[in-house]
């Protein structure tokens, strides 16, 4: 990895900055792998602790790496949201939702600096699928639930639509936000469960993050030829 403001070297800040992205990154795998086996193995200290360093550790990588400022808002609104969910209350669900609500809505606003037009038969099986889904699973959501979960269903499919535009790494991390809050909901109506269910969430939601700020870090500008400039703010190449 090299830095355009940097000389011969990586003596420049850009590449001084660089050299702790790769610390930060496997700090950040680290802390995931530690979360995930804490959770297959029911500790719930581990997963207390663990947590809440995963988006605060994404998102220093993401800045570290000269990523935008909205991707690394998008990342933060996600450690409120984690955060608030680890409270067992109404409350702080709300609460927790509305700041992923506000991540992606930084998520939207980033995707769309990009002109192109993410593909319209991909959104339209997306709102097939939510459609199908909330009809399936209205009846057994708590009824003051219901709205709110609608229009944040309605903000993460649009979230996760747009981010095609990125490119099969932001696809892939959009429709895994989607599987893994999915997996949510059906836990909130109590649907049966796979074992180990926080596992399949956590796991999903965390690949999910992950490969938005790959897809992010990586995108090629619009018409554009390399994998520089669009989604950058430091000049920094891959």
């Amino acid at each position: 990895m090299t830095a355009t403001a940097s000389r011969p070297g990586g003596t420049g800040h850009g590449g001084r900055a660089e050299r702790f992205a790769r610390p930060v990154l496997l700090a950040f795998l680290l802390a995931a792998a530690v979360d995930l086996v804490g959770l297959l193995a029911g500790a719930d200290t581990v997963h207390l602790v663990a947590k809440p360093l995963l988006m605060p550790l994404l998102a220093g990588y993401a800045a570290l790496r000269g990523g935008p400022r909205l991707l690394v808002a998008a990342l933060l609104f996600g450690w409120g949201g984690d955060v608030f969910l680890l409270a067992d209350n109404d409350l702080a669900f709300l609460v927790g939702m509305g700041s992923f609500a506000v991540g992606h809505v930084c998520y939207l606003t980033l995707f769309g600096r990009d002109r192109a037009r993410a593909p319209l038969a991909t959104g339209a099986g997306y709102v097939l699928v939510l459609v199908v889904f909330l009809v399936l699973i209205w009846p057994d959501l708590p009824a003051d639930l219901r709205i709110p979960l609608t229009g944040y269903s309605l903000l993460l499919t649009a979230m996760a639509w747009r981010a095609g535009v990125l490119g099969p790494y932001a696809a892939a991390g959009g429709a895994l936000f989607l599987l893994s809050d999915a997996l949510i909901a059906t836990g909130i109506a109590e649907w049966p469960q796979a074992p180990a269910p926080d596992f399949w969430v956590m796991l999903t939601y965390i690949a999910a993050q992950a490969l938005l700020t790959l897809g992010v870090l990586t995108a090629a500008p619009a018409g554009g030829t390399g994998r520089t400039g669009a989604y950058r703010e430091r000049g920094t190449s891959i």
